[in-house]
């Protein structure tokens, strides 16, 4: 196929499947994404290397990535550019865990030179705004380039890594490059609260869904046309072969923790709803083989499992469970709760359960209470979750509460959607 900077903005066609082209700008008409025929999930990274990096003809070049950022055959995508004469690759940054993923959460590598291509290593997390731009002017590159895997929760920190170098971008005069990935878990639906701006923080900076539905491509022409007061040269080089009822493993992808406590495509499937409970003082089952599906604390029985396979959640069931946490929250102590087993993908709506399964523990736990810092506001984006909950709401009148704004944010959604 034939890329470059000016006919990445023409439109696919079903006839030139082999030559699908995507959106140049957040603003100009974007090609659906999909592929005829076979059904093999080709990303951003894919296509822009299949192109001989045309795109990035002429550029110093320097990369957002984590351990995410790898090619079919699990090569890592810096691995594969500082080899390659085609472009001139100058600059890695790192964002929360870092660029080779050995930190923890809230944390990174710091400053480093990497040892395997001997590029140097620049700390993006925490940095936004002109603080940021600085590190984009000192690295000396013309072009940023994006390639995060993302879970599709609004509250993982990568979308907003995503979104402060963008600002910075605009902020230095940097051109920047977004290669898409699949969303792991659909691009069905948004669903969820939407933050309120008063609550931004790192786990959300601009009101979208708890759940938002997109893909990273998309995502940044949402970021670029509606939130950044500069915009951006954004370029997006999106996927083929990927439709929006895909979850992770019709991708055909080679699966790599985006983070420590993301090992698989479940842990992805639950986390936009038990995520929830990091804003309690229960186990969000950190420091566990099944982080995010495990839960519980001491003192908790069988009557929260009880309680909540009460309420018929379509697509899971719940078994009461007991685990000892290596790490985290009540390490090296045994706890009771609960797991989750989705067995219905379709049907699982995540949010509502992560809703349910925090109305019913504090139904069925007395020893049940929020963290101090008020973090499930942050989370949820708002009190209103919290306040309801308090109040003794039940899931669907706490679902209720945010049913007006999620169907305003969906029409702002739809706007920037790329894939069919």
């Amino acid at each position: 196929m034939t890329l470059s900077r000016r006919t990445l903005l023409t439109t696919t066609t079903a006839a030139a499947t082999a030559t699908a082209a995507t959106t140049g700008t957040a603003r100009a008409s974007a090609g659906t994404g999909r592929a005829s025929g076979g059904r093999r999930t080709r990303t951003g990274f894919e296509r822009l290397a299949a192109d001989g990096y045309a795109l990035l003809d002429g550029d110093r070049v320097g990369v957002v990535t984590n351990p995410t950022g790898v090619t079919r055959d699990v090569r890592h995508i810096v691995d594969v550019m500082h080899a390659d004469d085609r472009v001139d690759l100058t600059s890695v940054f790192g964002p929360e865990h870092g660029f080779r993923g050995t930190a923890q959460a809230g944390g990174s590598e710091g400053r480093y030179q990497d040892p395997a291509t001997g590029l140097p290593v620049y700390d993006t997390y925490l940095k936004s705004g002109q603080p940021l731009a600085d590190v984009f002017t000192a690295s000396g590159v013309d072009t940023v380039v994006f390639d995060i895997q993302d879970v599709g929760a609004r509250f993982y920190t990568y979308i907003w890594t995503l979104y402060d170098c963008m600002e910075a971008a605009a902020l230095a005069g940097k051109r920047f490059v977004v290669l898409d990935r699949p969303n792991p878990v659909t691009g069905r639906a948004a669903l969820g609260p939407v933050l309120h701006p008063e609550f931004a923080t790192f786990v959300g900076r601009r009101p979208i869904a708890q759940a938002h539905g997109m893909t990273v491509a998309e995502l940044a022409r949402l970021f670029d046309g509606e939130f950044l007061t500069t915009p951006v040269a954004l370029e997006t080089v999106t996927m083929t072969g990927w439709r929006r009822s895909d979850f992770y493993d019709a991708s055909g992808l080679p699966w790599v923790p985006p983070s420590p406590n993301m090992p698989t495509p479940d842990t992805a499937l639950v986390y936009s709803g038990t995520c929830l409970f990091e804003g309690t003082n229960l186990s969000e089952g950190r420091g566990t083989t099944r982080p995010f599906e495990l839960l519980g604390a001491e003192g908790i029985d069988g009557a929260w499992a009880a309680a909540v396979n009460g309420l018929g959640l379509p697509g899971v069931r719940f078994r009461e469970a007991y685990f000892a946490p290596v790490f985290s929250k009540f390490q090296g102590r045994t706890v009771g709760g609960v797991q989750l087993h989705v067995h219905d993908r379709a049907a699982f709506d995540p949010v509502r359960t992560g809703i349910a399964l925090l109305v019913t523990a504090k139904r069925t736990w007395d020893g049940f209470a929020w963290r101090s810092d008020g973090w499930i506001d942050k989370l949820t984006g708002s009190a209103r979750v919290r306040m309801m909950i308090d109040a003794g709401a039940d899931t669907d009148e706490v679902v209720a509460g945010w049913r007006a704004e999620l169907e305003a944010f969906r029409r702002v959604r739809a706007r920037y959607l790329v894939h069919r």
